[in-house]
């Protein structure tokens, strides 16, 4: 037994690394270990040129080039170049997390995620791209990020040919062709593609705006909202529409844009059909099967069904008038009555009868004028069961069962049921007389 021990201890010292007096029990193994103390790398693949310290090393490399996965997961069917590979696969199945971060005791599958979690807490970025200076922690992130420059996008979806520049964007693409949305909220049970989209929604229901504007202090849900706001201070709107050369701050906004042109109105409502171009058009519509009026004036908590006619009834109690007629400084309260001014200057007359070519200024003069072609009269009197064709009409009539005359001469205080004898009686006064 002595005998045999020499023997062996005589082999290892036979063999042993001169560097580092590591020992092996052949030549062939201590060759190998030599290379990586010399940097020896004898082995190229023809392939690609790339170099291995030993020929194991390339046989498994050469298996990247014939699409070849030998090793094969018993749980999901999954395939592997190497069983390395296949090892660190199947911690996902076990849960087996070895690899723990000092700083915050958080656990990872594989040291070289650990590595990479290790910079969130150190801030190191040591991957620099040379063509804009960013940094990043990883070299997968510099290598994603030097395809924007390059337009590089080396994976292809099977389904659609769409091509992306990163593997994490095609799985989430994919995704899209099987309809799959494994991560679901616990408030709402609403469900979605990506984490990252559970993330964001989540914020809809705690509230948290974590991104703030530094010129506005305005908070933001999202880093693209934010992006979007900042263009507000900026003036930039990169996106133009080839029609008219309007341009947009979004890509969004110019597709909505774009309807206008196509005439597109992909949003239908399911209680009478009518059609949008916009989404939020027909929510504010649906509001009027629904009856539904979120929005209340604190002044006389009337009820509107969109905001911006909330801030337009707010301007009768305010006396705001913001909208001023550049030809005469006449101003109004809302944007459409200064248009609809305008007119009178530019005597633009948009609205057309079919019947007879008249031509109206506003669309409710061309309805009251259609009126006359059809004879329709919609407004009765409850009194006398005269009918009319418009309501100012049947307003004015009312004034002989009430006998009301609210309009008074500033002059004599004399009264009248209608303006028009009013202006015809002012005569009287400014000695006019137009028909001489």
């Amino acid at each position: 037994m002595k005998q045999e021990a020499d023997s062996s201890m005589e082999i290892l010292t036979q063999f042993s690394c001169k560097e580092c007096k590591k020992s092996f029990c052949n030549r062939f193994s201590l060759k190998r270990h030599m290379r990586t103390h010399t940097g020896g790398k004898t082995f190229s693949c023809k392939e690609c040129k790339k170099c291995f310290k030993c020929v194991s090393d390339l046989k498994t490399h050469m298996r990247a080039h014939a699409g070849q996965k030998p090793f094969f997961c018993e749980e999901c069917g999954k395939r592997f170049g190497t069983v390395s590979h296949l090892k660190t696969h199947m911690r996902i199945h076990t849960g087996e997390k070895n690899f723990s971060c000092e700083d915050c005791k958080k656990s990872f599958s594989t040291v070289f995620n650990l590595k990479r979690h290790m910079t969130t807490h150190s801030g190191e970025k040591p991957f620099s791209c040379e063509e804009c200076d960013t940094s990043f922690s990883t070299v997968s992130n510099l290598k994603a990020h030097m395809r924007t420059h390059t337009t590089e996008r080396p994976f292809s979806c099977e389904e659609c040919e769409k091509r992306f520049r990163t593997v994490y964007h095609l799985k989430t693409h994919m995704i899209t062709h099987t309809g799959e949305k494994p991560f679901s909220c616990g408030e709402c049970e609403k469900s979605f593609r990506t984490v990252f989209q559970l993330k964001i929604h989540m914020r809809s229901h705690t509230g948290e705006k974590p991104i703030s504007c530094e010129e506005c202090e305005k908070r933001f849900r999202t880093l693209s909202h934010f992006k979007t706001h900042m263009k507000s201070h900026t003036g930039e709107k990169p996106f133009s529409c080839k029609e008219c050369d309007k341009s947009f701050i979004d890509m969004y906004s110019l597709k909505r844009h774009m309807r206008f042109h196509t005439g597109e109105r992909p949003f239908s409502c399911k209680e009478c059909e009518k059609r949008f171009g916009d989404i939020s058009h027909l929510r504010k519509h649906m509001r009027t099967h629904t009856g539904e009026k979120p929005f209340s004036c604190t002044e006389c908590e009337k009820g509107f069904c969109v905001v911006s006619d909330l801030k337009r009834h707010m301007r009768t109690h305010t006396g705001e008038k913001p909208f001023s007629c550049k030809e005469c400084e006449k101003k109004f309260g809302d944007i459409s009555y200064l248009r609809k001014h305008m007119r009178t200057h530019t005597g633009d007359k948009p609205f057309s009868c079919t019947e007879c070519e008249k031509s109206f200024w506003k669309i409710h003069n061309l309805k009251i004028h259609m009126s006359t072609h059809t004879g329709d009269k919609p407004f009765s009197c409850t009194e006398c069961e005269k009918s009319f064709s418009c309501s100012s009409h049947l307003k004015t009539h009312m004034i002989t069962h009430t006998g009301q005359k609210p309009f008074s001469c500033t002059e004599c205080e004399k009264c009248f049921s209608k303006i028009h004898n009013l202006k015809i009686h002012m005569r009287v006064h400014t000695g006019e007389k137009p028909f001489s």
